[in-house]
C-alpha cells in the first residue's frame, strides 16, 4: 500500500493530510454532539420535580453539571425565574443562539475539505499527465509502457484518493448535520415545555397557601 502511495507524488501526502484533518475534526465533533444530545424528557422532568420544592439553587446546579443546549436553556430559565415570562423567553432564546454556533464548530471545514479535495486530485491527475508527457518526450522516438507507468500512476491514485476522501468527508458532514438538526429539535421542544411549565409553576407559586 505505501509503495502505491509512494509512486503518486506529493499531492498524495497533501491528499492524506487533508484526509487526516478531515478524519480528527469529525471525530471531535461526533464525540461533543454525542454528549450535548441528552435524554431531555427525562432532564427537564427531574429539573420541574426539584422546582416543585422550589429548590432553585439545586436545580440551577445540575443545569450546569448537565452537558448539552438543553441544560443551557433550562439554566437561563431557572437563573431568570423570578423575572416575567417574556425575560425568561428571551434567556433562553439568548442561550439558544449561543448554543448553535458551538454544535455547527467545525463543519464548515468537513464541507469545505469534501469540496477542495477532487480539485486537488485534478491538481495530481494534471501534473500525472505532465510527467508522461516529459517522459514520452525524453525517450522519443522509442517509448515503452515503463516510461509512462510512472506518470499514470500518480495520475490514478491522486484522482481515487481525492475522491474517497471527498466521499467520506461529504458523509461525515451529513451525518453531523442530522445530529444537530435533530439537538435543535430536541431544544425547540425542550424551549415550549420550559415556558409551559415555569408560566403554571410562577402561577401556583402565587397563590397563597391556606
Amino acid at each position: 500500500m505505501l509503495n502505491v502511495i509512494g509512486y503518486g507524488g506529493p499531492v498524495v501526502w497533501l491528499l492524506l493530510a487533508c484526509g487526516l484533518f478531515a478524519l480528527l475534526v469529525f471525530l471531535e465533533r461526533l464525540f461533543n454532539l454525542h454528549r450535548a444530545q441528552i435524554a431531555a424528557d427525562d432532564f427537564l422532568k427531574g429539573i420541574y420535580n426539584i422546582l416543585n420544592r422550589d429548590n432553585t439553587v439545586e436545580a440551577a446546579t445540575i443545569c450546569e453539571e448537565t452537558p448539552g443546549p438543553v441544560a443551557r436553556l433550562a439554566l437561563a430559565a431557572v437563573l431568570h425565574h423570578d423575572d416575567t415570562m417574556d425575560n425568561i423567553a428571551r434567556a433562553m432564546e439568548d442561550a439558544g443562539l449561543e448554543e448553535i454556533p458551538r454544535m455547527e464548530r467545525g463543519l464548515g471545514w468537513l464541507a469545505s475539505l469534501a469540496r477542495i479535495t477532487p480539485l486537488i486530485g485534478l491538481l495530481g491527475t494534471v501534473l500525472g499527465m505532465m510527467n508522461m508527457l516529459l517522459a514520452a518526450q525524453r525517450a522519443a522516438p522509442l517509448v515503452h509502457s515503463g516510461d509512462l507507468s510512472g506518470g499514470l500512476w500518480a495520475a490514478l491514485i491522486a484522482t481515487a484518493l481525492s475522491l474517497v476522501i471527498a466521499i467520506l468527508a461529504y458523509a461525515g458532514y451529513n451525518l453531523l448535520v442530522s445530529r444537530v438538526e435533530s439537538i435543535l429539535l430536541d431544544m425547540e421542544r425542550s424551549a415550549s415545555a420550559l415556558l409551559n411549565f415555569m408560566r403554571q409553576w410562577k402561577k401556583n407559586r402565587e397563590v397563597p397557601s391556606a
